[in-house]
């Protein structure tokens, strides 16, 4: 193979914090830089290639950092700019790359380029860099400017759009906002946006930094002329077909601008540098135009997120993950869980439904998952997921079986969705809850204080690293031996070929490009499928029945020629 094909983003398995539910190293129950730092070797053990970072960035929290008020500098809230390089160097001394967060759809509306447009008039360079427009009136039945210039709504809930009031106390214009109206969009027509991200791409890496996880990267670019969407349209149910504010051409410039950088300092330092896309794009085609040769280097797959357990859905989004990528020669990226949606171990202990799924956040008097039946098809799933060629990512603490924090009262959801909704959703908090470090001591080992800024359940104590550490079984052991296996046999790298199985199952085998093949083998029917002749597991993601010989309902195993 050539460098660029086994270049270390290709296989890599990439482990998401976030900063505000890792580790509090100072006591004010909210994670932070050195927190993060101090815990660094549980993910050199657990065996992972690469740390990604959730915003660390100077933010008024509104949505929990995505709303940056400063590109190049920390929030005081997560440490100082010392404590990232101080992170990146000993992240980089466990040999663990460092990936972070980078929000170029909006800023907060504390940023100075926004209070520079608010006290700018109409027409002004300043407001140049945002999309400033006059409102509409209701068919000439309300003055102009009455109603806001288009029916997209935000993905937070309500409209899209908010009116300012001039510097004279005049009802002003209106601006896109597509998150919380405190992250005005940016507009990426105006050269000027594009130069000042390019400039905080350049500020991180030359700070170190291996990579970028972009948010909302297909939201960059709107239709010209910002037109009203399809009247059914819903802007909080991620894209399946065409919506003016996503997915538009120009954003695929944007991205070959930004792979030549990442390539410069990759020929510069001998070292590549990642670049992923957050882009809710279906259908796989469409997605995989981001990472074509001269874009971007990974985007999530989504839409193997969303599938539901049941096996000819799994089969045909493997499937066509795969096929989708291969044309234009990526690697695929596969993920369960991450902060914006619910855990998949309490995800998979509903029924499971045909069709593409994604469930909002989970209250106290929703209908509950079934936490064994999560936890089992979760290990089964990861274990699933681990196997497939090419990246994949994990969200902080699936790795020990954590369930969404679904009993959380409302009264401490911090998560703007949850305000904006009318209280409709419950929002995303429950799948970011502070980590279980020990059973015992302050905060379960969060941090020294014994308040953290979300409630965790009392069930986290039983999964703490503590409790988990060595003990043969545990979900935190699955996972280091899956990784530990994953990376001695290449699979990462290697090819899959799908073999005969029943309706219930899906069988494949993996060519590593050093070891003997591997098959894997998911049960997910209500009867135990046979092992193949010939074969012996190499681990399963639960116990299997009769002396090794039959792989029950919901576990995956591994297995290679006897």
């Amino acid at each position: 193979m050539s460098a660029a094909e086994t270049a270390w983003w290709r296989d890599a398995v990439i482990y998401q914090v976030y900063p505000r539910s890792w580790a509090d190293g100072d006591g004010d129950g909210i994670g932070d830089l050195p927190g993060i730092t101090s815990r660094l070797p549980h993910l050199a053990a657990l065996g992972v290639d690469a740390v990604w970072l959730s915003p660390f960035y100077t933010s008024p929290q509104h949505d929990a950092g995505y709303d940056v008020a400063d590109y190049r500098d920390v929030d005081p809230l997560f440490g100082r700019l010392e404590d990232a390089d101080a992170l990146v160097a000993r992240a980089h001394e466990l040999g663990l790359r460092v990936v972070v967060d980078l929000v170029p759809n909006h800023t907060s509306d504390e940023h100075e380029w926004f209070q520079a447009a608010l006290a700018a008039p109409p027409g002004s360079p300043e407001r140049a860099r945002y999309i400033f427009r006059e409102g509409r009136g209701d068919d000439g039945s309300l003055p102009p400017n009455t109603l806001p210039p288009n029916n997209w709504q935000s993905m937070f809930g309500g409209t899209a759009w908010e009116r300012v009031t001039e510097a004279d106390g005049s009802p002003g214009q209106w601006y896109l906002h597509l998150f919380d109206v405190t992250q005005p969009d940016l507009d990426w027509t105006n050269p000027e946006v594009g130069d000042e991200m390019e400039s905080v791409l350049r500020f991180w890496l030359d700070r170190g930094v291996d990579g970028f996880r972009i948010d909302v990267a297909h939201g960059l670019v709107k239709a010209d002329g910002l037109p009203d969407g399809p009247d059914d349209f819903d802007a909080t149910v991620h894209p399946t077909a065409w919506q003016p504010m996503f997915d538009q051409p120009g954003v695929h410039e944007v991205y070959r601008r930004w792979r030549r950088i990442a390539d410069e300092y990759a020929a510069t330092t001998g070292q590549d540098r990642l670049l992923c896309a957050e882009a809710w794009v279906l259908p796989v085609e469409s997605l995989a135009k981001y990472v074509r040769p001269d874009e971007l280097h990974q985007s999530f797959n989504f839409a193997f997120l969303m599938t539901p357990w049941i096996a000819d859905e799994l089969h045909e989004a493997i499937h066509e993950g795969l096929a989708a990528v291969a044309e234009v020669g990526a690697p695929q990226t596969w993920v369960l869980s991450n902060h914006d949606v619910v855990r998949h171990a309490s995800r998979l202990g509903y029924p499971q439904l045909p069709g593409r799924l994604r469930i909002e956040g989970i209250g106290a008097d929703d209908p509950q998952p079934d936490a064994e039946l999560g936890l089992r098809r979760a290990r089964a799933a990861t274990a699933l997921m681990l196997a497939l060629p090419g990246s994949a990512y994990l969200y902080q603490g699936e790795e020990l079986g954590l369930p969404e924090a679904t009993q959380l009262p409302d009264d401490v959801r911090q998560d703007p969705t949850w305000e904006r909704s009318g209280h409709t959703s419950r929002g995303r908090d429950g799948c970011r809850v502070p980590m279980p470090w020990t059973a015992d001591g302050p905060a379960m080992g969060f941090g020294p204080g014994g308040t953290p800024w979300l409630p965790q359940p009392e069930s986290y104590r039983a999964l703490a690293v503590d409790q988990q550490d060595g003990v043969a079984g545990s979900t935190l052991e699955l996972y280091r031996t899956l990784l530990r296996v994953r990376r001695e046999r290449g699979l990462g790298l290697g090819g899959l070929r799908w073999l005969d199985s029943g309706p219930d199952a899906l069988t494949f085998e993996l060519t590593g490009d050093h070891t003997a093949p591997t098959v894997v083998l998911v049960n997910l029917g209500e009867t135990a499928v046979p092992v193949p002749d010939g074969l012996v597991p190499l681990v399963a993601s639960g116990p299997l029945d009769d002396d090794g010989r039959a792989v029950p309902t919901d576990t995956t195993v591994w297995l290679s020629p006897a």
